[in-house]
């Protein structure tokens, strides 16, 4: 009898292993971070072990990227020299065949090439993950984002039925981004739908005439809080505005938080999306919703399960930098009122806590939750300048609020 129970135990067991993968649909808790959604994904390795990787949706962009150091742990082959590609060092790998969401197993086959990251433990600064799932992937399959509840599902085409209100999409073939038909103001435009962006980016053109007809909505210059993107040079810039109404589909999004998409950028941005666009809505505008992206029939599904109002924008007015060795570099302050909100703060000083919680190493979501609170309460900050530690007392303050229309609040590059 003895023998017998082993000899089950190993059937089910290989049983296990057999199936291990097979299944239709997937649904698995995500890590929103800095309005990124990080999830599990696992590699299986020559040797039958999983080796547990986090990943970044990004059905925005049609790029695969993955860090050089997980590259060679799953043994991937690299073409060609190290090169500069958007002001990265990166190498050109084969990527892995597969990889498993849960239990479901997720097929690379159309992605022809990797871009692996060299000298990184992140795929950018100021992230968890080692590898992103483009466009290029999930148009294979059917997903739904749950942003209430945090949850990311993958399934099969047909298998996920999408709940809400359903949108017809355009979606470039070549690539798998998304368009939307929306309308602003009367003015119909399509925008992209990017759940990999942290914030809704619209051309500098488009927003510059909406503050000029609606010098009400309150709007700033400096890319803090949500807006704070990677980092960029010009991101102490950017132009920040609050849009009343966004006609996205069949959907009205109310409030949505946009940043600049700098000119120069927008026409690779149209190339990329195979159509006019002047834009793209991404996650900050969504946090309320269960999203549906249902490939096959073009169709995207928006089901508002939540009415929380998120307070985005108190935060503590500083423009940050996250350095590939984990420090964060302060790149701009926003004013506020017409006075620097962090007045204490230098350009080039390094964040090292706020409050005693360490910044450095941080992602960019730890790093402002740490900055976020109650309008009026004080933050401590140690900073490093020039190798000495100061200490600032730092405000946080409601930026974007609109209680006082009418008035511009700006943000300058700190001398």
């Amino acid at each position: 009898m003895r023998l017998i129970s082993v000899l089950c135990a190993i059937v089910v067991l290989a049983g296990l292993a057999a199936g291990q993968g097979s299944a239709k649909s997937a649904t698995i808790p995500i890590t929103l971070d800095h309005n990124r959604i990080i999830i599990d994904v696992y590699f299986l390795m020559p040797a039958g072990s999983k080796t547990r990787v986090r990943g970044w949706v990004d059905n925005g962009n049609d790029g695969m990227w993955i860090t050089e150091s997980l590259a060679r742990k799953l043994n991937l082959q690299f073409t060609g020299d190290a090169h500069e590609e958007m002001g990265l060092k990166v190498r050109t790998a084969q990527p892995p065949a597969r990889l498993l969401v849960g239990d479901m197993t997720i097929e690379l086959k159309d992605i022809k090439a990797a871009h692996g990251l060299l000298d990184r433990e992140s795929i950018a600064p100021g992230t968890s993950a080692q590898i992103n799932l483009p466009a290029t992937v999930l148009r294979n399959y059917d997903v739904q984002v749950d942003y209430p509840n945090r949850e990311f599902t993958i399934g099969t085409p047909g298998t996920l039925h999408g709940t809400g209100i359903p949108t017809k999409a355009f979606v470039n073939s070549a690539n798998g981004l998304m368009q939307i038909a929306s309308t602003i103001e009367g003015e119909k435009k399509n925008l992209g739908l990017d759940l990999g962006a942290t914030v809704t980016f619209i051309s500098n053109a488009a927003l510059s005439d909406w503050i000029k007809a609606h010098p009400d909505w309150p709007h700033m210059t400096g890319s803090i809080g949500p807006a704070n993107l990677w980092g960029l040079d010009d991101e102490p810039s950017w132009t920040l505005l609050r849009i009343p109404k966004v006609g996205f589909g069949s959907t009205t999004l109310s409030n949505v938080l946009a940043a600049s998409f700098p000119g120069e950028n927008m026409d690779w941005f149209q190339r990329r999306a195979g159509t006019s666009s002047i834009g793209l809505i991404g996650a900050d505008a969504l946090l309320n919703y269960k999203v549906g992206l249902d490939y096959a029939h073009n169709t995207v599904y928006l089901d508002q399960t939540s009415k929380f109002n998120f307070p985005e924008m108190d935060v503590v007015g500083l423009v940050l930098r996250p350095e590939p060795d984990g420090r964060y570099t302060i790149i701009g302050v926003a004013d506020y009122e017409g006075r620097p909100s962090v007045p204490a703060v230098q350009k080039g000083d390094v964040l090292l806590t706020v409050d005693g919680g360490r910044a450095t190493g941080g992602t960019m979501g730890q790093v402002w939750s740490l900055l976020s609170g109650s309008p009026g309460s004080t933050r401590t900050l140690i900073v490093d300048r020039g190798g000495k530690q100061l200490t600032i007392q730092a405000k946080v303050v409601s930026f974007l609020s609109g209680k006082k229309p009418g008035v511009k609040r700006s943000a300058k590059k700190v001398k």
